[in-house]
């Protein structure tokens, strides 16, 4: 056991500029945008006047609902932009749009989760020819482009069709191939693959705490993780495997992560786990989520 740790990914496209009051002003690429962050309780360390020069696309809330809202941009924000994520070999390249739901296509700290994945890849694939790597919950594919550019034929599952059409633009932007797109409920696609006798070299779940399949099927984080995990036990594959687990439900931790890992997988070989953030500029250190990882 590595024991617990924190990662901040470097990243030259992205950066939190501050936080504070409930919000975070971010730098992707060459725009700001303001948005809320729940766990953002202190107080900022820049004036209001400040973050509104610096923000090029500032999210509105909708008073009526607890998610959706609407961005206020200045003329010169586009509503699609691209950025890069460089690390060592791996050079990818992602598009962005401001969503009603705050969200931009991109969770920059996962980053941190990409460097594992392709490194988990590498080393796979000195082993094997063209490891299988599942990704659930995919959203736009950061994971998807991690594995698949060190080599992995990938498996992409998501429940929203447009969200599956965003990470394959993404896939073409970096130059990538190699992914199976499957627009389906996670844990209905996982249950019909253990029935079929498939095994993956590498699994990534990024579940979130509430969601809805394309058939209107409900998941809920605290009930059903454990059916999901006891499934993807059962699709790794036994030696020479990786396992990356992002929960970000607030009051989840890491530790709840590695318990319910261990009784369905057993105790891996070598594990890390612990939160993921970023530091603002006043060194201010924002968490982001936790993650579990192993390897086998």
């Amino acid at each position: 056991m590595e024991g617990l740790k924190l990662l901040a990914p470097v990243w030259d496209d992205y950066e939190l500029i501050d936080s504070g009051g409930f919000e975070k002003l971010e730098r992707f690429g060459s725009y700001v945008t303001w948005r809320p962050e729940p766990q953002a309780v202190w107080d900022k360390s820049l004036p209001t006047e400040r973050w509104e020069r610096l923000a090029d696309a500032v999210f509105r809330r909708d008073l009526r609902s607890e998610e959706r809202g609407e961005w206020v941009c200045r003329p010169t924000m586009p509503s699609r932009w691209t950025v890069r994520y460089v690390c060592g070999d791996m050079r990818l390249q992602m598009r962005l749009g401001l969503t009603s739901f705050k969200h931009v296509g991109l969770f920059p700290e996962q980053a941190a989760n990409w460097n594992f994945i392709y490194d988990c890849v590498r080393r796979l694939d000195a082993a094997t020819s063209r490891p299988q790597v599942l990704n659930l919950f995919a959203y736009t594919g950061g994971a998807t482009l991690a594995a698949a550019a060190a080599g992995a034929d990938v498996t992409h599952v998501d429940s929203v069709k447009q969200v599956v059409s965003w990470a394959r633009e993404n896939m073409e932007l970096s130059g990538l191939n190699g992914v199976r797109w499957i627009v389906d409920d996670a844990l209905k696609f996982v249950r019909r693959e253990v029935k079929r006798g498939k095994h993956y070299d590498g699994i990534i779940l990024d579940p979130p705490a509430y969601g809805r399949g394309p058939q209107g099927e409900k998941w809920i984080l605290e009930q059903q993780i454990g059916e999901m995990l006891e499934a993807c036990a059962a699709l790794l594959q036994p030696r020479g495997s990786f396992l990356v687990l992002n929960l970000y439900s607030m009051g989840l931790s890491s530790l709840l992560a590695r318990t319910v890992i261990h009784q369905k997988f057993g105790v891996p070989s070598a594990e890390q786990f612990g939160e993921l953030y970023f530091s603002d500029r006043a060194g201010k250190n924002l968490p982001l989520g936790v993650f579990y990882r192993f390897l086998r």
